[in-house]
């Protein structure tokens, strides 16, 4: 299985965590007490600015949960067709090439979901296996590459798409003032991504533009912990669900569960030439590091993208991939880890080979 192309959309619509702070505050910040609790939180995310879907003066008419999940309709149409397309340029492909497309989101909901609309405005073949996943949060994007990748082994003669499109600023609660939701509302902001799979006798017959093999992935459920993270869904739309403990959670679990992964394929972390990371948020960056056994300078490419677009769930890792792919690109032979970790609590791993 091969990676054939990735691609990124994001709105038009840029705020620095500045502005963004700047606009917030009036609005949260009566109490002096809860506006220092904010700038602070606010200003240790790693963010310097984020990408959203609406001019910020917009969201305060988006006072109910219908209001808010039709403009996630609208835009993630708009941002899913843009990525896709994109990437099928990259690769010299047709919209009708596509055997499968899996479309992963968190952040809103439709039926018939984005994956069906876009066969419609895209022209895909109506002959197009559809896979929406709904739920597996940030764990998505590295979960979704995997079920493309697992497609792509029964059906090596054909190419699939993962779409991951992730609007986190229409979840945004404005009467939760807990300090999960303080920080998500610093922290998270809206894009999307698309990655083009193939399988082994699709990429060797016309396809020029590779990136890395998928040698395998695995995947590790922890359970019981279904309260580390997630929505708690009400008429006012998703609640966010965030414990303190996500960090812990990763330093006890991801280095022995890459471990694990690796030894199945008779490696270890030192043959591993690059690392594709979740960009989760600082704390979560680095507990990644403390369980690896990395330094910042592995992480460069996480660290720079939180920096760039803050955490865009699903989709941060597939932006990690996409940098990579085109600015950042190991050397032939190169191994990777690429994975995430999100509600479950659970991870998912895929290793690659440049």
């Amino acid at each position: 299985m091969h990676i054939l192309a990735t691609a990124t959309a994001f709105p038009e619509h840029y705020v620095t965590q500045r502005e963004f702070l700047d606009a917030l505050l009036p609005y949260w910040g009566t109490d002096p007490k809860l506006a220092s609790i904010i700038e602070r939180l606010h200003l240790r995310t790693g963010v310097d600015g984020r990408y959203f879907s609406r001019p910020l003066t917009d969201y305060l008419a988006l006072d109910t949960f219908g209001k808010t999940n039709d403009v996630w309709i609208d835009t993630a149409l708009d941002l899913g067709q843009r990525s896709i397309e994109c990437a099928l340029k990259q690769a010299g492909l047709h919209a009708d090439q596509l055997a499968a497309i899996f479309f992963v989101s968190v952040t809103g909901i439709a039926s018939p979901s984005i994956d069906a609309r876009l066969v419609n405005r895209m022209s895909l073949s109506p002959h197009i296996r559809r896979n929406p996943i709904f739920g597996l949060g940030c764990v998505a994007g590295a979960a979704g590459l995997s079920r493309a990748a697992d497609y792509v082994r029964a059906y090596p003669d054909q190419i699939a798409v993962l779409l991951s499109v992730e609007l986190c600023s229409l979840t945004w609660q404005r009467d939760d003032k807990s300090i999960a939701n303080l920080i998500s509302v610093g922290l998270f902001g809206d894009g999307a991504a698309a990655v083009l799979v193939a399988g082994d006798k699709a990429a060797g017959h016309h396809l020029s533009i590779r990136g890395p093999r998928i040698l395998a992935s695995d995947r590790v459920f922890y359970p019981n912990t279904e309260e580390v993270m997630g929505w708690s869904v009400s008429e006012k739309g998703f609640n966010i669900v965030l414990s303190p403990d996500v960090p812990k959670v990763i330093v006890e679990n991801l280095g022995r569960n890459v471990d694990d992964f690796l030894a199945e394929h008779n490696l270890t972390r030192n043959d591993i030439g690059s690392w594709i990371m979740h960009t989760g948020g600082p704390k979560v960056l680095e507990a990644t590091q403390e369980a690896l056994g990395l330094s910042r300078d592995d992480l460069e490419v996480s660290w720079e993208t939180l920096r760039r677009v803050g955490n865009l769930s699903s989709a941060s890792v597939l932006v990690v991939l996409d940098e990579i792919m085109k600015h950042r690109r190991p050397a032939p032979g190169t191994k990777s880890i690429l994975a995430a970790m999100g509600p479950g609590f659970n991870t998912e791993m895929l290793l690659l080979e440049w």
